[in-house]
């Protein structure tokens, strides 16, 4: 990992996840009007920043809203919604976004929509992209979030550690979002 910032590094396990990473405040991008299956780009997210008037300030949690999670517990779940690119994944990652999380099924677009760009084109950078980005900037990503179509676009917190499995690449976590004196699962 961190190749773009001059180092090529070991990319970290989920027990070396930096604690500051997983309590900082949120943003949430709601990018619910964009069809299954949509890559997300730089300019959509930088577009849906100025449309909520938020500047991103290093180590803000990012959540992206996409409508897969209006689908949860549904068939079609696994193919809906939209999915960050690897533009849009160095968008924020070059801003200091270190944790990001979505309600879809994967960071990156719904695989069967992948998998049909990939068969017309036979171009693999399309596999995983948002994910691919980590090897540039290092980064975490929760996936299948809930309730993030009920907080604002900013004003709270995100608290999300993850349970530490030694050498493992991902764990589960508890994410909650905070604001005021309430709690609010994410």
């Amino acid at each position: 990992m961190n190749k773009a910032l001059g180092g090529k590094e070991r990319a970290i396990a989920i027990h070396e996840v930096p604690l500051d990473w997983c309590f900082q405040p949120g943003v949430k991008l709601d990018f619910r009007h964009f069809e299954d299956g949509y890559v997300v780009t730089a300019a959509d997210v930088e577009a849906e920043l100025k449309r909520i008037g938020h500047t991103l300030r290093p180590l803000e949690i990012v959540a992206v809203n996409t409508r897969a999670g209006s689908r949860y517990g549904q068939p079609d779940y696994v193919s809906s919604g939209a999915g960050m690119g690897y533009e849009a994944t160095m968008y924020l990652l070059e801003r200091g976004v270190r944790l990001t999380g979505t309600d879809a099924w994967s960071w990156d677009a719904p695989f069967v929509h992948t998998a049909k760009k990939y068969g017309e084109s036979k171009d693999a950078s399309l596999i995983w992209e948002g994910h691919k980005a980590g090897r540039d900037i290092g980064y975490c990503h929760i996936e299948k979030l809930h309730n993030l179509e009920s907080l604002p676009a900013d004003g709270f917190f995100i608290s999300c550690f993850p349970h530490k499995i030694r050498r493992a690449s991902a764990g589960w976590t508890r994410a909650v979002a905070i604001f005021d004196d309430k709690l609010t699962a994410v």
